[in-house]
Parts: C-alpha cells; structure tokens; sequence
C-alpha cells in the first residue's frame, strides 16, 4: 500500500483518534515527531527535563491505497508515572492506541500499567511500535517481541502487529503509516444517536480571538455558532469558531480532535475535566451505578472504600459501596454504587479507571447515571443485572419499567441514556409497536411520554378504587387526581382507558362510574366532535361562540365540555377565555420555529410565517414568550 500524506482535510474522510502509551524514554514524543512533524512537547519544563509532563496533539493526515483520507488525532501522553493522572486524563478520549517499547529497554512497569489502562477504558483497536531498532542487535530486537507477545496475550493487542522503527534514521515509519491507516479503518465508527459531548482538556487566550477550548470530540457534533453549555457549571456560552486538524470548519463531528473559540467566558474560568454539551441535556451526577472489574493481583475491593475515579478528562474522589456476593468476584466483576466527591458528566457505557495513591485498582463502565432514590438494595440489584448486558431497546424499556406509575418523558430518557431525542423516538417505535410500552403526546407531535401496560392497567385500578369509595360513586376529576396522586397525563390515560370501556363517564369535570345509561356515550362522541374541531383549526381557532354554533351546543354546554379538554391537555388557553388552541398545533410550531433558533422576528413576519390574522397573532406570540420558546426585546422576539 502506497502511503501518502494528505494536504488537505477531507470532510468525507475516515476519522480517528490514537493515544501513545508506554513507559518513559521509550520515544512515544519522538515517535509522534517522525509520523508528524509535530513535536508535542510544548511546555518549558518539558524540553528543560527531557520528558513529558502533559498531554500533547498532534494530526496525521494520510490516505489509504483507494485514495481515501485517513485523519488520525494524536494524544502523546506521558510515560512518567508521577504524571499518571495526565496520562488518564489523554487516554480516556481514545479510539485505539499505539504502545511503544524501547527495543534497548523492553518491557517496563509503565508499558503494562499503560496497556492494563486502555483495556479498563475499553480501548478495543491498536498496534505496538518498538522504537530504537537502530540501537539494538537483531536478536535483542527478536527477543523484545518476544517479550510484547507474552505481555499482550489476552489482551486487546494479542493479534497486534509489532512493527521496529527508528525514529532517528527513518527506518519503518512507511510500514507504521500504513499500519496505522488499517487501524484506523478497522475501528468502528460511532453512533450518530449520541448528544454533542466535548470533554476539554486544554483552554488557552489568543490574540485577537479570546478564549479557545481543546478536546476530543467524543459524542454528536458541534457547530460554529452553537450556544452550548459548559458543565459541571452550568455556564452557557457560544461558539464563534471550530477547528479540526488545524483548519477552519463549520461543523465538527466524532470522533476527532477539535478546537472551539468561544465567547461569553474567560480562560480562568475554563478547567480541565470540563465538558461542553447542549443547553438542558445533561445533568452531572454524584451518584453512578456501576460495573467494576479488579486488576489481577490487586487486593479486593472494599466497602465504603476510597479511590479517585478517572473518566475522560475528570477525576473525582469515590467511596464504593459494593452489591452482591461472591458470584460477582468469581465473575470478575462487581456491582458497585459510586459517591463522587464531585459531580462529572457520565452517561450508560462510559468506561472509568479506580486509582489510589499506589497506583491503578481497576476500572468499569457506568451502567446508570440516574439512580432511582429509595429502591431497596435487592430490587435494584436485579434492575443493574438485568440492563447489564441489555441491548439498547431492552435498556429503554427496563428504563421505562422502573418509573412504574410515574412513567418518563422523552426528555428525562435523554438525560438518563444521552441518545439524541429523535434516536430515543426510533428505538422505542418498535417497543411501542410491539405493545411493551404505551406512547403518549402531551407536548410534542409526537409521543414524548412512556408508560408501560402494566402501569397503565394499575393506574386504571387505583382511579376506580377511588371511585368506589364515594357512594355516590362520582367525584371531580381535581380530587381524584390529588386522591390517586398520579401523574396527570397518567391520570388521563387510565380515564380515557376507562371510558373506552365504557367503565366510566365525564360530565363537565365530574367523573362517575358509569350505570349503563347512554348519556356517557353521548357527551364523549360530542368532546371528539369539539377536539377534532380545534384540532382541524390548527392555529387559526375559533371563538368558543363560534364551536357552539357549529356543534349546536348552548354556550354553557360547550364552556364545561372545553372545560374537560383544558384539563385533560388537549387545548391550552391563549390568555383569553375565548380563544382556545389544540396542542398538536401548538407543538408543530414550536417545532418549526426550533429550526429557526437564534433568529428574530416582529409581528408582521411571525403573520407571514403562520398565516394568522394579527387577533391569533399577538396572543400566540404572548404564550410563546412565556413558554421560553421566544423572548421579546421591545416588540422584536428572537427565537431561543
């Protein structure tokens, strides 16, 4: 294969990022100068002492024998034990990993902590380099892959290739760039489902520009002119600019080195272990649920003992507390609950490393960021086993399941999974299809809230056992609703069950068992007949005299039937007791208007873009206003 360095970036092209890994002196930064040209030791110290101290980047462009272009982002890490939290801090954003081993000096402590490292973060792809083949003899050379071999078997990088090089002569830096051009098409490209994720590991103040952010972009993308949320502070900023590889772009994608220029913060005000993410996505956690594996030779775990956590470019102190018994240990692994000192950003499938001050424990994945509070320890210990293995659609569902009545909006699954929103639609389609979980629309066109059948079949249950005790067997719906204390679109579920089945009737806002009379039947043909009316009206509603007359109800009659759909969520009120609009309308706007974010708009355009006269105008934008859609700056409204 013909390798040749790539002059331009490609936004087809293939993209990675490589950490380096290995014991100090052993020529990780020399290395990364041959392949690059970049020398990632930028600190003082660091050429004053000779050594890496902090992380270094560098990019390496190349292309494979079909022409395509291969974008690999370097992390150089240092080798030096002392600096092992730097190190963590590089490894945790890698895709695959290149392990370099002197071939003067062999296998050292550093070269097995570092391998023994990337496994716990679920490194799965890389190579090994043994550098300064010009220094040695070919049988030291030959007994030195011996030795990487024997290090390697059962590991990740058993059926690696081994590949001499020197970094001083030249010698197999061809063969290692095209190496690394199969590594890089052999790891496996991520889900587009994730949320924009961009764990920093730099920030620094150019001229002329202001604050600029490093990272590795590990989930969803990032754009120039994205307002996002810097985490765990909570402080929102923009992004004026974003680099990848050194050149200017509009848009960012993971996996891949990227640089953001951003405007609203300061440089001091911007920390390592910090991670940008969208507005209202994420929630950082102090309490993870988790799945940890012990490194052989290392005492056992304790409960209640201490460590620090290391998670992409984080760290926090964790006291375990440890789940079950001794199947767990003779599996591996344990169950574990993890008190952080402070909160990080994690989601389901973050990989994590335990640390103490005598060196590496052992690591694990995150099972759940979101621990449900007061579940008793067994039941919580069979939710953790049963999603421990689950596929993505299954992890829905037990996420579904363990909100029981309550049910969980599409929003707190985004939270809970960081799956983008119409991913989480996606995947639970076919749960919803296959009758494993209900879907409701309270504020979205589509369903944004789930309930699985059993739930419903309880809430049903409780709705009625309320109504039994009454001997009139009636009661208004404010009561039973704070009686049964369920969710209120819960609430409406299990009633509109229960009147499908013809077991209850609604009178104004009066429930009652239903005796068998028609008249139940009648009033609920009659609400369908008034919500498909305002639902066919989209914005441009009607009065409420003008539903009377089109469904020949006296006025009284159609204010209580309303009534029913005001509490039932079907219409909301524009500020006015006359003008009434059915949510679907107002959730397609809202999405509409959601693609014009950051954009502005009067009166008169908001006309033109809706169609409406300036009597559903102006109430609407009003609603819009106070449901955050729009804020309004002396009558010019930008669209948030």
């Amino acid at each position: 294969m013909n390798v040749m360095e790539a002059p331009r970036l490609d936004a087809a092209a293939h993209s990675v990022v490589m950490g380096t890994a290995g014991h100090i002196d052993h020529g990780k930064t020399s290395l990364v100068l041959a392949l690059t040209g970049t020398d990632t030791d930028r600190l003082p110290e660091e050429k004053t002492r000779g050594i890496t101290i902090d992380l270094g980047f560098a990019a390496l462009d190349l292309k494979d024998e079909n022409g395509r272009t291969v974008h690999i982002g370097v992390v150089d890490v240092p080798g030096h034990h002392a600096f092992i939290h730097n190190m963590l801090a590089g490894a945790g954003g890698i895709d695959c990993v290149m392990l370099v081993v002197a071939a003067d000096e062999g296998v050292k402590a550093q070269t097995t902590e570092h391998l023994a490292i990337c496994s716990l973060l679920g490194v799965g792809n890389g190579l090994v380099a043994l550098t300064k083949r010009d220094a040695v003899s070919p049988e030291r050379l030959q007994a030195v892959r011996r030795d990487v071999r024997v290090i390697t078997k059962g590991t990740f990088l058993e059926s690696a290739p081994v590949i001499a090089v020197s970094a001083r002569t030249g010698e197999g830096i061809e063969e290692l760039k095209r190496s690394l051009v199969h590594l890089a098409l052999g790891v496996p490209q991520h889900s587009t489902d994730t949320l924009l994720r961009l764990p920093l590991d730099r920030a620094f103040s150019v001229a002329g520009f202001g604050t600029v952010v490093t990272g590795t972009l590990r989930d969803g993308s990032v754009q120039q002119g994205d307002t996002v949320e810097l985490q765990p502070s909570g402080r929102v900023v923009r992004v004026r600019g974003v680099q990848v590889h050194h050149h200017p772009v509009k848009e960012a994608h993971a996996p891949t080195r990227a640089a953001l220029n951003l405007v609203g913060i300061e440089v001091g005000d911007v920390r390592r272990g910090d991670t940008l993410v969208q507005q209202g996505t994420f929630v950082p956690a102090k309490t993870v649920d988790v799945e940890v594996t012990v490194l052989p030779g290392v005492r056992p775990l304790r409960h209640r003992g201490q460590m620090g956590l290391h998670a992409f470019t984080s760290e926090s102190a964790a006291t375990v507390l440890l789940y079950g018994g001794d199947e767990d240990v003779k599996a591996g692994s344990r169950l574990a609950r993890l008190r952080l000192k402070k909160p990080m950003l994690l989601v389901p499938g973050d990989h994590f490393v335990l640390r103490q001050p005598d060196g590496i424990i052992g690591g694990g994945r995150v099972l759940d960021a979101s621990p449900m509070p007061r579940w008793r320890k067994v039941a919580l210990r069979q939710w953790l086993e049963q999603i421990r293995n689950a596929s993505i659609p299954e992890q829905l569902l037990l996420r579904v399941q363990r909100h029981g009545l309550e049910g969980i909006s599409l929003t707190a699954l985004k939270l809970e999974t960081g799956l983008r929103e119409d991913a989480i639609s996606r995947l639970i389609a076919t749960l919803i299809a296959s009758k494993q979980v209900l879907g409701a629309k309270i504020d979205h066109p589509s369903f944004d809230r789930f309930l699985i059948p059993d739930a419903l079949k309880k809430a049903c249950e409780l709705l009625m056992k309320e109504l039994t005790k009454k001997e009139s067997r009636s009661s208004p719906r404010a009561e039973l609703l704070s009686r049964t204390r369920l969710q209120g679109w819960v609430f409406d579920l299990a009633a509109e069950a229960l009147r499908q089945q013809n077991r209850i009737r609604t009178t104004g806002s009066e429930i009652s068992i239903n005796t068998g009379d028609s008249a139940g039947g009648r009033q609920a043909e009659i609400i369908k007949k008034l919500e498909d009316l305002y639902r066919s009206a989209g914005l441009a509603s009607p009065l409420v005299a003008e539903v009377a007359a089109a469904l020949r109800l006296a006025p009284k009659d159609a204010s209580s039937l309303i009534t029913q759909l005001l509490r039932a969520g079907k219409l909301v009120r524009m500020g006015s007791d006359n003008l009434l609009i059915h949510t679907d309308a107002l959730a397609g706007l809202k999405s509409e208007l959601i693609k014009l974010h950051g954009q502005t708009l009067d009166v008169g355009r908001f006309k033109t873009i809706t169609g409406l006269t300036r009597k559903h105008a102006i109430p609407l934008l009003e609603y819009l206003d106070r449901e955050r859609v729009t804020v309004n700056k002396q009558g010019v409204r930008t669209i948030l």
